[in-house]
């Protein structure tokens, strides 16, 4: 039997070959075009997204502040800098127990563990810890060894003088913005541009952040140079602080001015506060009372009063007042004066500060040019000094008789002490009111000057003559019938004014029973150098700036003449002193006396110094006060490093250095014992 399918003709193989071939190729190519289109989608469309998720799981960035820029005082010495410290953070998610990390965080650094827990409940991938921390407390957080810990460098600001012109600096938050002071007004300048600190870590959290900081020059802010001299500074907060306790006063502030310039030197308040540790410290502590307040000053508007008068010819040096006998009606008022007195030029009204007289005065002048007078002499206007809540005063205009008495006193007006001081800064510089400023100069990283401030006139008050004839009335003040002759020095010629005032009472809308006592001093006062006001707040002892400011005023004088290499006004005759009979004593070898009167004499050679030269005191157990006078008195600046006597010093008792050289005095509260 035939096979019929062996008769059938058979079909060529490779044509199906070739269509399951090009089949199989359209899948691939279609296959191989999706996972093209899906490549291309996820390495170019969603590259971005695809990135900040893998960046998620492996890197941090964290945001560093830039290193804020130094505040330094005129002579270079620092007052606010930054140092790196570490701060400490953790990755939440790689915490095995929060609570129990929480916990032990807590107790090492000093925080309350619900706080760190809420902190890291919070945060997902990243929270602080605490920030700025000590040496010791980072080696306590290592040691717990827990997962998910690092630690970032951030700079911390430190102020190496502590409390020294604290509310003139100011301080920083632990975000390194500024809070107060210079470092608040000056923000923008001494903070540079912050920066991001970025790194990697493995599966269990290791090695984060180990990517460096940029160059220091590329973020570091500008630096501040102030007209502070940090030695009249701390002359001068010494001597407020010494006459607020001993007035068992509220507070206190002092302002030291140079009137040629408008510098200001020293600028002062008590209470202080250290911005290293601001725990503890109240809200008035932070007050820059000097600048910021507003106070009536008293009898010490007497002078502009005066100087005015002679100004505009109202009234001449010889000019007679009947002083009532200390008892003057005004409308339907009494003006009253401290004691009696009958005639009087402005030369008496003064020294003796009567009221009465320079009300009188006051009305020769008239209520409009006594107003003008005043907002002439920088009142009622702020100066633009470049620390926050610089205060106006007030200048209102006297429409009752009894208002124009008033004012002409000081009371009724109010005014801050910087504008005291540099009105009467305006009559030591020969009747020009010069701009009173803090900050020298900006420089940024870069050494590009940003800001300078020179000395600036704002305006003349009143002419040469009357303000050198006011001046010259001023030191009756300080001499045998003033108010102030604590304020008197024997070397220097001191023209000053008191000012005892009567503080507003807000609630009762009245004058209360408490007090502010001031006083104001311009030494020298033919060739003036300084300006120095000193006022004190509610003193309990007693209520009169002659008795409570002055002694102030002159322990600063006394310091800062010699250091500001100003020349005595008169030189005091020397009285040799008789040498007091000893009783015999057994003789002793010439090299034993020889030894004993070196330990006794400051190294006193036969060669007198070169001009411009002078020998170092010996400072040896001395406390740090009397140091400071000794160095200052030999016109040499002083460093002291600790507290309580001297006992050591560098250079030594009896080098010959240039004046204006810093000596380094090391104190001790005991005097280490000799060796035997």
């Amino acid at each position: 039997m035939r096979d019929l399918k062996a008769m059938q003709p058979m079909e060529a193989p490779s044509k199906w070959m070739r269509l399951r071939v090009i089949f199989m190729g359209l899948v691939f190519f279609v296959l191989l075009l999706g996972a093209f289109a899906r490549a291309w989608n996820l390495q170019v469309h969603q590259k971005d997204r695809l990135k900040g998720f893998a960046e998620d799981q492996y890197v941090r960035a964290i945001e560093i502040p830039a290193r804020r820029g130094d505040i330094v005082d005129r002579r270079g010495v620092k007052l606010a800098s930054s140092v790196d410290v570490d701060s400490v953070w953790v990755d939440p998610s790689m915490l095995p127990d929060t609570r129990d990390a929480a916990k032990k965080l807590a107790k090492v650094l000093g925080l309350d563990w619900k706080d760190v827990y809420e902190r890291l409940e919070k945060g997902r991938r990243f929270a602080w810890v605490k920030r700025q921390v000590t040496d010791a407390d980072a080696a306590k957080v290592k040691a717990l060894n827990l997962p998910g810990i690092g630690f970032a460098k951030e700079p911390r600001r430190f102020y190496p003088q502590r409390e020294l012109a604290a509310h003139v600096v100011g301080l920083v938050g632990t975000d390194s913005h500024g809070l107060d002071g210079l470092e608040k007004s000056f923000e923008d300048e001494l903070s540079g541009e912050n920066v991001k600190r970025a790194g990697f870590r493995d599966a269990k959290g290791r090695k984060l952040l180990t990517n460096g900081l940029e160059a220091p020059e590329a973020t570091q802010g500008a630096n501040l140079t102030l007209t502070i001299d940090s030695t009249m500074q701390f002359v001068t907060e010494r001597a407020l602080e010494k006459a607020v306790l001993d007035a068992r006063a509220t507070a206190g502030m002092a302002v030291v001015l140079e009137p040629r310039t408008g510098e200001i030197l020293a600028l002062a308040n008590w209470p202080r506060f250290n911005p290293n540790a601001t725990k503890g410290a109240g809200a008035d502590d932070f007050r820059d009372r000097a600048v910021t307040d507003s106070f009536e000053p008293g009898s010490t508007f007497k002078a502009f009063v005066i100087a005015q008068a002679l100004d505009d010819k109202t009234i001449t040096e010889n000019t007679e007042f009947d002083c009532e006998n200390g008892s003057f009606r005004v409308g339907r008022n009494v003006v009253h004066d401290t004691h009696p007195h009958k005639i009087l030029t402005p030369r008496g009204i003064l020294q003796v500060s009567s009221n009465i007289c320079t009300a009188k005065v006051a009305q020769k002048m008239g209520r409009d040019r006594l107003v003008e007078s005043y907002k002439n002499f920088g009142f009622g206007d702020r100066y633009g000094l470049g620390l926050p809540g610089e205060g106006r005063g007030l200048v209102p205009y006297p429409k009752a008789e009894i208002a124009l008495a008033t004012q002409s006193f000081g009371q009724g007006v109010s005014a801050t002490a910087l504008q005291v001081a540099a009105a009467y800064g305006a009559l030591a510089n020969g009747g020009t009111l010069m701009k009173p400023y803090l900050v020298s100069k900006v420089v940024d990283a870069d050494g590009l000057t940003l800001l300078e401030n020179k000395p600036t006139p704002i305006r003349r008050v009143v002419s040469e003559k009357s303000a050198k004839a006011t001046i010259a009335m001023l030191e009756s003040v300080v001499e045998q019938g003033g108010t102030a002759t604590r304020a008197r020095m024997d070397e220097y010629r001191v023209a000053g004014k008191t000012g005892t005032a009567q503080k507003v009472d807000p609630v009762a809308r009245g004058y209360s029973d408490k007090r502010i006592a001031s006083f104001i001093g311009v030494v020298p006062a033919e060739d003036p150098r300084a300006v120095i006001y000193i006022v004190i707040d509610e003193p309990r002892t007693d209520v009169y700036g002659g008795l409570v400011a002055a002694p102030a005023f002159k322990e600063i004088a006394l310091q800062a003449m010699p250091h500001l290499g100003a020349p005595k006004s008169r030189e005091m005759p020397v009285v040799a002193a008789r040498p007091e009979k000893k009783p015999a004593k057994p003789e002793k070898s010439v090299v034993v006396a020889a030894v004993e009167k070196m330990d006794q004499l400051d190294l006193v050679t036969d060669d007198a110094p070169a001009e411009g030269s002078v020998r170092v005191p010996n400072l040896s157990g001395l406390s740090g006060r009397v140091a400071v006078t000794q160095l200052l008195t030999a016109a040499l600046e002083p460093h002291l490093a600790g507290s309580g006597r001297v006992i050591s010093q560098k250079p030594a008792a009896g080098t010959l250095v240039e004046k204006g050289t810093r000596i380094t005095v090391e104190l001790a509260g005991h005097l280490p014992t000799s060796p035997r």
